[in-house]
């Protein structure tokens, strides 16, 4: 039985390929992570990371190497299957929360369940769920434009895990808030992890968060080091 979630194998990619201004971004990056597993991604800027998990959650193709979800080679995925293991497989959570402002921040959660073809009175639930373990469910009918940005980004995070993915891919989720609201969200991502049960690569700057997780691995010009 295949204990890993995400592997990935010789990485590589490169920008302007065969130009005089090519960028060789990955040089073959191989990483593995685990059943349950919590892993920081700590990178500079400008060292790859974000390509990496766009890579990762296929959104984003390498030149070279292999991305495996669940035992399973992803790598050269149709369109359409690839857009079906996002949407199933992969929470993604970004910086900046991405919400529709429109949508309450209940919707915002919902949307994505109905998307994928779940009745909607179980995708309120579920929502209205996934708020309280992250301490905002008496906000679920407020607008994100009503909320703070410790707030917002903790809906983002609902949000990501709506469809119970196996993976949880965070690009700096933490990156936009002080310090003080950081920590509290940070905790909050963490607990929302751990009491779903999922796998989850998660890059950041802060080696003191990066600390917290199960296991850092550092990227730098292009290779994991």
């Amino acid at each position: 039985m295949n204990d890993l979630t995400l592997k990935l194998e010789g990485i590589a990619k490169a920008y302007n390929t065969g130009k005089p201004n090519e960028v060789q971004v990955l040089r073959g990056v191989s990483l593995t992570v685990g059943k349950g597993e919590v892993v920081a991604l700590v990178a500079p800027s400008g060292a790859g990371k974000s390509t990496l998990l766009h890579i990762a959650g296929l959104l984003d193709t390498p030149d070279t190497g292999t991305v495996a979800i669940g035992g399973e080679d992803l790598t050269k995925l149709g369109d359409r299957k690839r857009t079906a293991v996002r949407r199933n497989d992969v929470g993604f959570i970004y910086q900046f929360h991405h919400l529709l402002p429109e949508f309450s921040a209940l919707e915002n959660i919902v949307l994505p369940q109905l998307a994928n073809g779940i009745a909607q009175s179980v995708a309120e639930e579920h929502a209205i769920e996934l708020l309280g373990k992250v301490g905002v469910a008496e906000r679920a009918a407020h607008r994100p434009a009503a909320l703070s940005g410790g707030e917002q980004q903790r809906v983002a995070f609902c949000r990501a895990l709506a469809n119970k993915p196996k993976l949880l891919l965070a690009d700096e989720p933490t990156g936009n808030l002080d310090p003080g609201t950081s920590d509290r969200v940070f905790d909050a991502l963490m607990d929302l992890v751990r009491s779903s049960g999922l796998s989850a690569l998660i890059a950041t700057h802060n080696l003191e968060l990066a600390a917290r997780m199960d296991r850092t691995v550092r990227l730098d010009k292009g290779l994991i080091t």
